[in-house]
């Protein structure tokens, strides 16, 4: 295993972008650390990190390395998983990239509930919208992604598409309060709170716009869906969400209304992993359990 240990100490050191900041992470000297890693040099017979005045950046030859080396971090857990699931303990961690709507409502149910059968699983959970969400795949600091309208997909496998209509959002005793869809115009005689540009709610929002004569000039904007959703629920604004960042008992008394199909279309919310990658035990049996609970409450894509 003491490569595998040599390893962590290459990805921790492109990570922190410093040899001195890295093995403070470690627990080792930095003088220990950088003789290992001028020992893998040696070895390689070429340079994986230039030394600058302000720390360390990967070479060409050290990019190749560092993904050699997370695939056998990742290969190696995977195993760990398998071999804890011979004996009956499951153990494990499941990294998750994921759009700020999965955040407050729908990912700690789903959490508790996998929790609740495997209490030894640990679960992180990072805010990653769109690009960013795939980066992390790539950098192997996420096993899962769930992500909504994202930009690119060239390394992103995806496990499910699911339908997410733009939602108007509005507090008790709002003249826009009830049942089935709105009309973008109606929602336009109010406030509006938006989230900003690089989200997809606000992206098919624009999409909408372009496509009609409707002007939005936003009363209030925010990268904080839940400042935007509270403003909403205390005022007379109105603002945007997809249905899965909207708590069951807003859209139940009618607070929560999808925006008409002839003004602004359905986006996507993607699940997925990173391309030709094999997820350890842990992450394949939450994305199971997270598939199930998408295409129970909304139409697959």
């Amino acid at each position: 295993m003491r490569h595998l240990q040599t390893l962590r100490f290459i990805d921790a050191v492109a990570r922190a972008k410093s040899i001195r900041k890295a093995a403070e992470t470690l627990a080792i000297t930095s003088t220990a650390l950088n003789r290992r890693i001028l020992a893998v040099e040696e070895e390689l017979g070429v340079p994986i990190f230039e030394r600058l005045p302000g720390g360390v950046r990967l070479s060409t030859a050290g990019e190749i390395l560092l993904h050699h080396a997370r695939q056998q971090l990742s290969d190696m857990e995977r195993v760990r998983s398998q071999i804890a699931d011979l004996s009956g303990l499951r153990r494990g961690h499941v990294a998750i990239a994921c759009s700020q709507a999965m955040l407050p409502y729908f990912l700690p149910s789903q959490i508790a509930a996998y929790c609740a059968e495997q209490p030894a699983v640990t679960f992180g959970v990072h805010r990653r919208d769109r690009e960013a969400a795939e980066r992390a795949l790539i950098d192997h600091d996420a096993d899962l992604a769930l992500v909504f309208e994202p930009v690119r997909l060239s390394e992103f496998q995806t496990l499910l598409t699911v339908r997410q209509p733009v939602h108007a959002v509005v507090a008790p005793g709002h003249p826009l309060a009830g049942e089935g869809p709105v009309r973008l115009r109606d929602c336009l005689r109010f406030p509006v709170a938006v989230p900003t540009a690089e989200y997809g709610v606000r992206h098919l929002l624009e999409v909408a716009l372009r496509k009609s004569s409707l002007d939005l000039t936003p009363a209030f904007e925010s990268d904080s869906f839940e400042f935007l959703m509270r403003l909403a629920a205390t005022s007379s604004a109105v603002t945007f969400q997809i249905p899965i960042g909207v708590p069951a008992e807003m859209e139940a008394q009618g607070l929560s209304r999808p925006i008409d199909t002839r003004d602004a279309p359905a986006g996507l919310l993607y699940m997925g992993q990173l391309r030709g990658r094999a997820l350890p035990i842990a992450p394949a049996r939450f994305a199971d359990q997270i598939a199930l609970a998408l295409t129970n409450r909304f139409e697959a894509a």
